[in-house]
């Protein structure tokens, strides 16, 4: 223990070491602490952190190996699951090439909806089901891979019902305990980093919400980050994913500690994906950060920059390993009611017949009043944010952290040309008790944020998220 402590001592992130030596420190303490047997009468408090990542290729091109992937996996027969307008570009044909050249067989899955919901879900899982794929590849953005994702955890339970794996409180929340076939995600966007997590989201119709599962074992086992697919994507595509990204770093970076989780599980398997911010993820998440705020603009504004697009899939997988890990919090909780209740706002660039809130849109658009909310809970970590996306920190006192932060964050997002808050996206204040009733059971979430929040905060969060600027 001596040894990893001087270890600590020596990073020059003074914030990871003191980080890094308070865990170092609890673990001590508990030396080899047996895990709550749930019997007893105190909630024990969680003490360990398990780091979970899919394997990660990178590199300009690099798709044009997935075919020597299936083979390498012994693959056969392949479920190839996109979406209509990605199956007819390069990303899907490349893939199709590949799987060709090493005489793979499989069949193309391009129905795919944006922004899923339970009743698309069904519909590519009922595919799955009858053609009995011994791999999954999934070719698109993070609607695309969730519903991958989904399609492997339940046509390989083909008794389980939708609910059984959905988290709690919505779902069951059932452990997932057999074994998922092979998956491979190839993202096309950079924003979501679900090709790093094991979590997958969609939209609850009966609930007028989003909900999702979290569990490693839905975590893919390649993900293959090709930054030749990012050339093609519409400028407001770019622009919503890659503030996904960025709520991905500060949410993860801020949310409660997870020395401070209960209940301790009994069990390791139990440990949820999400665990709260932690020595690990901080490094992923702040990097994350870092990249996003010196590259989204020119990303955004300048799709043959290949740099900064390509610095943007980077970003975005590396966001993804942080929050995989740590959770995202309010930001995204309060984000599931605002696309599901969506009336009439169609989002310009997204090929989509029915009105769509894309989900980096729905998560921002609330950034300015949480983040205000979140930072006398922890200001130092929200000053750091505020620094990395380029704020001048000196002298500013902890009780302006949030406001700094929040400053910062409608500035970029003027500049990012983001729609002025939710009356922007056709709601009113008289929305908000619908919204706060679809925030609220979004435990895996907003019980991750670092200050306890209550409805009556959740109705000022969504009235204070009406108009930004």
């Amino acid at each position: 223990m001596s040894a990893l402590k001087n270890a600590a001592i020596g990073v020059r992130n003074t914030n990871f070491s003191r980080c890094l030596l308070s865990a170092l420190q609890k673990v001590s303490q508990h030396g080899s602490a047996p895990y709550s047997s749930g019997g007893g009468t105190a909630v024990e408090k969680e003490y360990a952190l398990e780091m979970a990542c899919s394997n990660i290729r990178y590199g300009a091109g690099v798709t044009r190996e997935v075919g020597m992937d299936c083979e390498n996996f012994g693959a056969r027969k392949v479920m190839v699951v996109t979406d209509k307008r990605l199956s007819k570009m390069k990303p899907v044909q490349t893939v199709l090439q590949a799987l060709d050249e090493q005489k793979i067989g499989y069949q193309l899955y391009d129905d795919v909806r944006v922004e899923p919901t339970d009743e698309s879900f069904k519909e590519c899982i009922d595919f799955a089901k009858e053609g009995n794929f011994d791999l999954f590849l999934a070719v698109g953005g993070g609607s695309v891979i969730d519903t991958a994702k989904a399609a492997n955890l339940y046509s390989t339970k083909p008794e389980a019902e939708l609910l059984d794996f959905v988290n709690a409180p919505i779902g069951k929340g059932m452990p997932v305990e057999h074994k998922l076939k092979p998956l491979i995600a190839v993202p096309t966007t950079a924003g979501t980093g679900s090709e790093t997590t094991g979590t997958t989201v969609f939209d609850y119709l009966p609930m007028k919400a989003k909900t999702g599962i979290a569990n490693r074992a839905l975590r893919p086992d390649l993900g293959i980050v090709d930054p030749d697919h990012l050339i093609t994507a519409p400028e407001r595509v770019t622009c919503y994913t890659g503030i996904d990204v960025l709520c991905h770093a500060i949410e993860s970076y801020t949310a409660k500690p997870y020395t401070e989780r209960t209940p301790r599980p009994a069990n390791p398997k139990l440990r949820p994906s999400y665990q709260g911010c932690n020595p690990i993820s901080d490094i992923w998440s702040l990097f994350a950060l870092n990249l996003t705020s010196k590259y989204i603009k020119r990303a955004t504004f300048n799709a043959d920059d290949y740099e900064a697009r390509s610095a943007m899939h980077l970003a975005s997988t590396y966001a993804g390993i942080g929050f995989g890990n740590a959770g995202c919090h309010l930001c995204h909780g309060m984000s599931y009611p605002i696309s599901g209740n969506v009336g009439t706002y169609m989002a310009e660039g997204y090929e989509q017949d029915l009105p769509l809130i894309p989900h980096g849109l729905s998560v921002v658009v609330s950034a300015p009043a949480v983040f205000e909310f979140t930072a006398p809970a922890c200001p130092e970590r929200h000053l750091e944010a505020a620094k990395a996306l380029g704020a001048d920190v000196s002298g500013v006192r902890n009780e302006d952290a949030g406001r700094l932060l929040s400053d910062v964050l409608r500035k970029l997002m003027s500049e990012l040309k983001v729609p002025n808050g939710l009356r922007a996206l056709g709601y009113k204040p008289d929305c908000v008790p619908t919204m706060v009733a679809g925030a609220m059971p979004q435990h895996r979430l907003i019980k991750l944020s670092p200050r306890e929040v209550h409805e009556d905060q959740m109705a000022e969060l969504f009235e204070n998220s009406m108009t930004i600027y």
